[in-house]
């Protein structure tokens, strides 16, 4: 028996995944001028995602809201076929920095969401009050 649900779990892997994300982009950036260096990206796998939309799925009153979920089975890819340099680099600084500001909202809603759950047990502790 847990004692508490699977969502402080999952919670806790999606900010893993924010944190490695975030970690990957700041690598790209800091690289930005080095030559042959090929930006590097973090995904989930599929069929782990797939099996997270069915246990957590977050209400998004708009299309345009950014859906967020936790994550343990993540890829790193690293992109050789493009150059955006002539010294052979292919860091998109414009890509990587929208990358980094989607990357700090799903983190942020990650963390209200783990703020709200312990606010909820605090009030069960407390007795309703």
């Amino acid at each position: 028996m847990s004692l508490f649900s699977t969502t402080f779990q999952t919670i806790e892997n999606g900010i893993s995944y924010a944190a490695q994300k975030q970690q990957t982009i700041a690598q790209n950036i800091a690289n930005v001028d080095t030559p042959n260096y090929k930006s590097k990206t973090v995904s989930r796998t599929s069929e782990f995602r797939d099996l997270l939309h069915n246990e957590l799925e977050a209400y998004q009153t708009d299309s345009k809201h950014i859906p967020f979920s936790g994550s343990s089975h993540r890829v790193i890819t690293q992109q050789e076929n493009t150059s955006y340099q002539a010294n052979g680099n292919n860091v998109d600084m414009d890509k990587e920095m929208a990358d980094m500001a989607e990357n700090q909202i799903y983190y942020e809603a990650l963390v209200d969401r783990l703020n709200g759950k312990f606010n909820s047990l605090q009030t069960v502790i407390r007795g309703g009050k």
